[in-house]
């Protein structure tokens, strides 16, 4: 993750929305028809965004005043607020409404430099309502120029009319949300959060598995409470990524080395409800790779600027700029299942790209966490500014 390959003085060709060639001050630069002179910034990659919730049907201002005047991201939700106030919305809004601002809410990202989405839904809790979001999804692949995955996470919370009937639920959505949302293909993935007070080992076996005959990969929200034994879950069912892992020790790290699962870390998260950071650093010098999302949502992280979560993790999880950028990039790429198709610079690929202002060094892109430094996102070869 400390290899950040690079070119000096380079120059970048593109042509049909693909990186045709690219090359250094000594070997000659081909004929274009248009150019953009970077004028002394650097080109990078467009950040890839693996773990999000764009698609919800309003904000909630005030559970953040609640945690100002000192109540827990936990004691909020048993209120019935955090993901049962967002599902309470959204089963009141129609999927054009949420179509429009979830598309806004896309484009928005796009411009500060995310090339590359996954959108989990988990705020319908019924198969009618996560229908509704999953299509959702479906419309802002077909319409959106950058790739977008699509995530079923219909296990994000229990539903309060099933407070008291766990196994009902876990059955609906084994019984009727996954073959429902197989049978329209509708997801990529499925996910399950399994933490502390919303979703046990076992029942998120017993959802993975089923996700799994069906034909979706599995990804685990874990072990942003508590030891929650989602990591091992996770690895148990060759999940792709496992995400949030707040509390990650050595037989974690552990169940993670020599696997395909992906650790994704959102720190952006942990910074706005006042957690407990992840161990980065022990975990990259275990040998572990790390990618970085934003986890863009109403409740726990109202931001999807990719350029911040790089600086929080310079700043709060001890990565070096190299490591920050790489687990940004091409690291979070595979995360989504895009390993090879985004997040890097590479002959063939789509030109998605970020042009930052001029900067003195690699490593101020993060130390300048508060200053707009992207000067121009280019997305399939065009130019959005």
């Amino acid at each position: 993750m400390q290899h950040l390959p690079s070119v000096d003085n380079a120059w970048l060709l593109m042509d049909k929305g693909v990186i045709i060639d690219y090359g250094d001050e000594k070997t000659p630069r081909p004929h274009a028809n248009e150019v953009i002179d970077a004028a002394g910034g650097m080109v990078m990659p467009a950040f890839c965004d693996s773990h999000t919730h764009i698609v919800f049907a309003a904000t909630r201002e005030n559970e953040f005043v609640d945690r100002i005047r000192g109540l827990s991201y936990e004691e909020i939700a048993r209120r019935g607020g955090g993901i049962l106030n967002s599902s309470a919305r959204l089963q009141q809004t129609s999927e054009d409404e949420l179509y429009a601002t979830s598309h806004a809410r896309l484009h928005e990202m796009i411009r500060m430099g995310t090339g590359a989405i996954e959108i989990k839904s988990g705020y319908g809790l019924t198969t009618e309502d996560e229908l509704k979001m999953l299509r959702v999804i479906k419309r802002l692949k077909a319409t959106s120029p950058i790739p977008v995955k699509a995530t079923f996470l219909g296990a994000h919370a229990l539903p309060a009319e099933f407070k008291n009937k766990r196994a009902e639920y876990i059955t609906l959505i084994v019984e009727e949300m996954l073959p429902a949302i197989a049978h329209e293909q509708l997801a990529d993935y499925c996910d399950v959060f399994c933490d502390r007070g919303f979703f046990t080992p076992e029942e998120t076996d017993q959802i993975l598995k089923a996700s799994t005959a069906l034909g979706m990969e599995a990804k685990i929200h874990a072990n942003e409470l508590d030891y929650s034994g989602g990591i091992q879950i996770g690895v148990s069912n060759n999940a792709l990524s496992v995400d949030h892992l707040e509390f990650t020790g050595d037989d974690e790290i552990k169940a993670l080395l020599g696997t395909r699962t992906m650790p994704t870390l959102l720190p952006s998260t942990a910074f706005f409800l006042g957690l407990e950071y992840p161990p980065a650093r022990k975990m990259i010098d275990a040998g572990l790779p790390i990618a970085l999302s934003s986890d863009y949502n109403p409740g726990s992280s109202p931001s999807g600027n990719m350029n911040f979560v790089i600086s929080l993790a310079c700043i709060k999880l001890k990565m070096t700029p190299e490591e920050a950028i790489n687990a940004a990039t091409i690291n979070s790429a595979y995360a989504m299942g895009l390993a090879g198709k985004a997040g890097c610079i590479t002959k063939g690929l789509p030109a998605n790209l970020i042009i930052t202002k001029p900067v003195s060094a690699l490593a101020a892109i993060p130390y300048s966490f508060g200053l707009p430094l992207i000067q121009c996102v280019v997305i399939n070869g065009e130019n959005l500014n």
